[in-house]
């Protein structure tokens, strides 16, 4: 059993994924983890999964094993080191943005990474992707963060040009 499990017909994304847990791990310099994803796809995709899947392998001690209690509660949206911004409006509005970096610079708290996944990236408002945006230029030194949008140019382009980019099929 794996967290990555779900993500049925993204084998390329999963393994990408797991060079990256694997290279946090090692704590060596490579290019395979970075601090900023953007995962992107239609929807169905599974793009908001495959990040948490991807957050949950980084929290895990055994990489994603979907059996210990970091795995399930990752999943569950109830792990500690992990904000999970989900847009209730119509956007993501500045004031939230800010409560959100106050809080994602905060040390991890049980494990090795603190995450932010942002479920809808595609919605924020031009002030609060400028804010986003010097959060993830200075990101903390253990936070990823894990934004998910419909298509790539649904983002700043000065966000996506500092994130990883995945497409999910």
């Amino acid at each position: 059993m794996s967290v990555y499990d779900q993500l049925v017909g993204q084998s390329h994304v999963v393994k990408i994924l797991e060079g990256a847990v694997a290279a946090a791990r090692s704590g060596e310099e490579s290019q395979e983890m970075t601090h900023a994803w953007l995962f992107t796809g239609p929807p169905g995709s599974g793009r908001s999964n495959a990040a948490i899947a991807f957050a949950a392998a980084l929290l895990c001690p055994k990489n994603g094993c979907d059996d210990c209690i970091d795995c399930k509660t990752a999943q569950s949206g109830s792990h500690i080191d992990i904000e999970l911004i989900k847009t209730e409006g119509l956007s993501l509005k500045i004031d939230d943005i800010r409560e959100l970096l106050s809080r994602s610079s905060w040390a991890p708290s049980v494990s090795g990474w603190r995450v932010v996944v942002m479920e809808d990236a595609d919605r924020l408002t031009e002030a609060a992707a400028n804010a986003l945006l010097k959060a993830i230029e200075e990101p903390g030194a253990r936070t990823v963060w894990l934004l998910c949008a419909p298509t790539i140019t649904d983002v700043l382009p000065t966000i996506r040009s500092r994130c990883r980019h995945l497409l999910l099929r």
